[in-house]
């Protein structure tokens, strides 16, 4: 499998780095000092986004958070944070990584995203950091919070907030189409659409441009259909089955209805055509409460979120997690880092700012979160089950590709058992056959 020479790339490429004496970062330049000499310890922090230039409030909590650690342990440890952008994210961290400069501290998201740098010791074990004083007893559930950063019994990465994926909608486009119901099956999604298209309204608003956002649209359709992924990703069953053709079929049904520049529309584009009010729903995350009010926070008393219909009470939820290098030269430094993003005052932050799902049992003020935030956790107390993005629940990140791949080939034309023997034909290649 191609996550499987990934994993070798990195792991040759942090045996080296020991040889020469830098540990698993970037020299001085990624760890720092070392604590032995008694000067600052410096760490990294590695995130996607630009935290001076962002409009995402969840990003603007975070540059606080860095503020706040650096001013509460200055003279002692200091984080410098190097970012990019979500889409050339980790391409540029695996680059860090194979060239012996991982960052002490990086964002990541569980799954194959996650695990790439679990298998070849890239990735810290935390267990026993979450475990020495109680930290691990601050979070929702106790050691279940981390069910998804886990690996043969050790805790890898630590959540920082919970997230689900549902449709955003313009309440005053809704009532101008006459609308007063939530579609809550495929076929009132539908007429939903065809409403808002003949009151003159852009009905859906999405990016094929950035890939992960059409194939969450096809998760959730993959998943009506009762497409059963450890089937799929076991070689019980095919990609050219039936339901996953339907499931296909039916995001190609839905997409006459997508904005007509939803091919190279990024996801940054499409949300903000969503609460610029030029299209009357938006399929995302809750993450994008933050980007909608931070962009627009006069948008968010008409920004109403209904499940997405036809699933069953099933809800795709996810959270941003951090890890820390397997090699940092000063680990306590980055411990007290983590901590802070999953203190009261940041996890406060997340709900009451920015919309999302806090993971710790901190107590918020539920008056001045979001108004988003509430419908979240409507959608979130209804549901009767979770899982995971397509793209990361697939049997590597490269399966995950080539199924985000052949979504947006499907939806530019390709005909849909053919874009579909594209996944078939990686899984017999890279899979199945291993």
């Amino acid at each position: 499998m191609k996550k499987k020479l990934l994993s070798v790339i990195l792991s040759v490429a942090m045996v080296a780095s020991l040889l020469v004496g830098c540990g698993g970062s970037a020299g001085t330049s990624a760890s720092g000092k070392a604590s032995s000499d008694g000067g600052v310890q410096e760490i990294t922090w590695m995130f996607w986004d630009d935290l001076d230039a962002t409009e995402d409030l969840i990003s603007k909590g975070y540059k606080e958070t860095v503020d706040r650690f650096n001013k509460d342990y200055e003279g002692v440890y200091h984080v410098t944070p190097i970012t990019t952008n979500l889409e050339e994210y980790y391409p540029k961290l695996n680059a860090m990584v194979a060239a012996g400069e991982t960052p002490d501290c990086f964002i990541v998201s569980p799954g194959p995203n996650l695990d790439v740098y679990v298998d070849p010791g890239v990735a810290a074990d935390l267990t026993s950091y979450l475990k020495a004083d109680g930290w691990m007893d601050t979070f929702n559930g106790g050691e279940g919070a981390f069910s998804q950063q886990t690996y043969d019994g050790k805790i890898y990465a630590v959540p920082l907030n919970i997230a689900a994926a549902c449709v955003f909608y313009n309440t005053e486009m809704f009532a101008s189409a006459g609308i007063t119901e939530m579609p809550t099956d495929w076929d009132g999604m539908l007429a939903a659409c065809q409403k808002l298209q003949d009151a003159g309204y852009t009905p859906i608003t999405i990016s094929a441009g950035t890939a992960w956002c059409l194939s969450m649209l096809a998760g959730y359709l993959c998943d009506s259909e009762g497409v059963d992924l450890d089937a799929l990703n076991s070689g019980k069953a095919s990609w050219l089955d039936s339901n996953v053709v339907s499931a296909a079929n039916k995001m190609v049904e839905i997409s006459k209805y997508f904005q007509p520049t939803a091919a190279g529309d990024t996801n940054d584009v499409a949300t903000a055509n969503f609460y610029n009010e030029e299209a009357a729903m938006l399929i995302q995350g809750s993450w994008a409460i933050a980007q909608i009010n931070g962009a627009n926070p006069d948008f968010e008393q008409k920004c109403g979120v209904f499940a997405f219909p036809g699933t069953g009470g099933r809800v795709i939820a996810k959270s941003d997690s951090l890890a820390m290098s397997a090699n940092t030269k000063n680990p306590e430094a980055v411990i007290a880092f983590m901590k802070y993003f999953t203190d009261d005052t940041a996890q406060k932050y997340t709900a009451e700012v920015g919309g999302k799902i806090p993971v710790t049992k901190v107590e918020y003020d539920a008056s001045k979160a979001p108004a988003q935030l509430a419908y979240v956790m409507d959608v979130f107390g209804n549901a009767k089950s979770t899982f995971g993005f397509y793209n990361e629940s697939l049997a590597s990140t490269e399966a995950g590709s080539t199924f985000d791949d052949a979504m947006v080939s499907i939806y530019l034309g390709t005909p849909v058992e053919e874009g579909l023997q594209t996944v078939e034909d990686f899984y017999k290649n890279n899979v199945w056959n291993k």
